[in-house]
């Protein structure tokens, strides 16, 4: 398996993993394809990687910039992750977000957050912090990794694009 960069040519096949990905996951919300869409179109997907096995894409992992109310330096959020069915559970997954996590510190990121079951982000440092809340309320899936500087306190504001 080789983890890279995106290039421009893998956009239709990191459209099609995105949908396979999330066609019956009670995640997400159907729209993760439009997201990465709308994340490239407007210049905030900071990184993008796949993963390629057997010479095709079978994994994606997106991150763009967020805002959270109180948070000093620059915070991304990780969103969406994809992995096609028959490759999911194999370690894809993981090796992405690890990458994805090493690109970021590369750029001198304050930490990430994401939207997601603890159990699985928690193998990466992630923590549920009830200082941090998407929307009005908090919840354990709102999590945070913090690679320096002070934790954030109040709510995280993705692009747009995740309102849809």
């Amino acid at each position: 398996m080789l983890i890279r960069p995106e290039r421009s040519e893998d956009h239709v096949a990191i459209r099609a993993v995105t949908v396979a990905a999330f066609a019956s996951s009670p995640y997400g919300h159907s729209n993760e394809a439009d997201i990465v869409d709308a994340l490239r179109a407007n210049g905030e997907l900071t990184l993008s990687l796949v993963a390629e096995a057997d010479a095709q894409i079978v994994g994606h992992i997106a991150f763009s910039p967020v805002r959270i109310t109180v948070a000093v330096g620059d915070w991304y959020g990780l969103a969406p992750l994809s992995v096609i069915p028959e490759w999911q559970r194999s370690g894809i997954g993981q090796a992405l977000v690890r990458e994805g996590l090493r690109g970021l510190e590369v750029l001198g990121a304050a930490g990430c957050v994401v939207l997601g079951d603890p159990e699985y982000y928690g193998r990466f440092g992630f923590e549920s912090d009830p200082a941090i809340r998407y929307g009005p309320e908090v919840s354990p899936y709102m999590q945070r990794l913090l690679f320096t500087g002070h934790a954030p306190a109040g709510e995280v504001r993705y692009h747009p694009a995740f309102d849809g």
